[in-house]
């Protein structure tokens, strides 16, 4: 049953709990701890949406690994570019500048306040309906709906760059 309900969503929940945590050790350890606690709360799920139940569990162990901590860590971050496919179709200019773009838009996520970095990532990366993302962080759908309203305002707002900035040097 844990292989049926909790496996297919295991990258996901990596995949969430590296944006929550901004490190790959650290999100594994958030993601087996959850691993963990879904096996042992597997009775109390009730056949609902598992992928929400798990991203529910991985946030609950993101908190209290958050909370036990005596003193903030700062391991290597994660090398994240590895990550973003690249369009080979693209000529290297194009390809850069497209590796350009990705890098400016995680920094702009990884600068957002944890409560809106987490909605966008769960709405925009993981395809979240608003109602599995209220589920996961526990608020109600007005909030969560406010959330990523203010999560995209910022990122547009990091994102935008004066056209004088753009404008090529001879």
């Amino acid at each position: 049953m844990f292989e049926e309900i909790v496996l297919p969503h295991l990258d996901a929940a990596f995949n969430y709990a590296r944006w929550l945590t901004k490190y790959d050790a650290e999100a594994e350890d958030v993601v087996q701890d959850a691993c963990v606690r879904a096996m042992r709360f597997l009775p109390s799920f009730r056949g609902e949406d598992a992928r929400a139940w798990l991203f529910t569990i991985v946030r609950n162990a993101w908190y209290s690994r958050v909370t036990r901590r005596p003193v903030a860590v700062d391991p290597l971050p994660s090398d994240n570019a590895v990550d973003a496919p690249t369009d080979e179709a693209l000529d290297p200019e194009a390809r850069l500048l497209q590796q350009g773009d990705v890098a400016r838009v995680r920094e702009a996520l990884d600068a957002l306040p944890v409560d809106f970095r987490e909605v966008i990532v769960l709405r925009e990366i993981e395809g979240m309906s608003y109602k599995e993302i209220a589920e996961v962080v526990q608020v109600p759908i007005g909030t969560v709906m406010s959330r990523i309203a203010r999560a995209r305002d910022r990122l547009a707002a990091a994102l935008t760059v004066p056209l004088r900035s753009m404008e090529r040097v001879p």
